[in-house]
């Protein structure tokens, strides 16, 4: 049943994300400007209504089938970090190309800012976060990593190992292919009231599945893109808001002083 299946799509869309952040979530942060509060709780102007006739099953199917043929997208927000426990805030556009830009950080403990132009990946991260990455180690190689790196650009091969994880997390053809892993479950899906999500209209779905429970925004004008995902699940709790679709990434690679990391050897940050 195609249709059912939208809810663990979407699902698979999200925890794609979670799991490729929690990845890079030790090599990498963002700033304080995650869309916690993207989705405003009044109600959206009226406007034509632009899903007549078509149930919240069938709202979601055409939400996803958009979603997923999107050429670039923007995510922003908070997911859980199952290996720490804790949480990794992500600000983060990519496309299908590979290109990324954006920030990622872990627990709020400083940020890294991340960029994926052609074979090279750059990574500048601050000192609170280089700090809280070096937790445990002696306190002179901590003192000579801040020294060395904080505040400023480094590079490497995206084809080399230390950048693997990276170079998938950047990758919008991977983590929309992971959308489409969903299951054969069969959730319940309503519809719920307008509202706006970032000033853009949109309509809300919850979606249940037994534990499983989300909340979805969907763009109720133009394309019927995923706005925002809520996962409410006791064990899994996390949102992401959606945006800037078929835009270009700002993917500049940093000019100056860039320190190549592929020519230093012991250097783990």
């Amino acid at each position: 049943m195609r249709r059912h299946a939208r809810h663990t799509t979407f699902t698979a869309l999200f925890l794609a994300a979670v799991a490729t952040a929690s990845l890079t979530g030790c090599q990498s942060g963002q700033d304080d400007t995650g869309g916690t509060d993207a989705a405003s709780t009044g109600s959206a102007p009226p406007s034509a209504e632009p899903f007549a006739g078509l149930s919240a099953a069938e709202i979601s199917e055409r939400a996803f089938e958009a979603t997923t043929g999107a050429r670039s997208l923007r995510m922003t927000g908070d997911v859980p970090d199952e290996e720490s426990g804790g949480t990794i805030r992500i600000d983060l556009a990519l496309d299908r190309k590979g290109e990324c830009a954006g920030t990622m950080s872990m627990n709020g403990q400083g940020e890294a800012e991340l960029i994926k132009t052609g074979d090279t990946v750059y990574l500048k991260y601050d000192e609170r976060f280089l700090r809280a990455q070096s937790e445990g180690q002696p306190q002179a190689d901590t003192e000579a990593l801040v020294s060395l790196l904080a505040g400023r650009w480094t590079k490497m091969s995206a084809t080399g190992p230390d950048a693997k994880d990276m170079t998938t997390f950047c990758d919008l053809d991977t983590m929309l292919d992971g959308a489409h892993d969903g299951g054969d479950g069969e959730p319940t899906v309503t519809r719920g009231k307008a509202t706006t999500v970032d000033g853009t209209p949109a309509i809300t779905l919850r979606e249940t599945d037994g534990p499983d429970r989300s909340t979805l925004y969907i763009a109720s004008e133009g394309e019927p893109y995923l706005l925002r995902y809520e996962d409410e699940s006791e064990t899994g709790a996390g949102a992401l808001t959606f945006g800037d679709y078929d835009e270009p990434v700002p993917a500049d690679a940093p000019t100056g002083d860039v320190i190549d990391l592929d020519t230093m050897n012991g250097l783990d940050a």
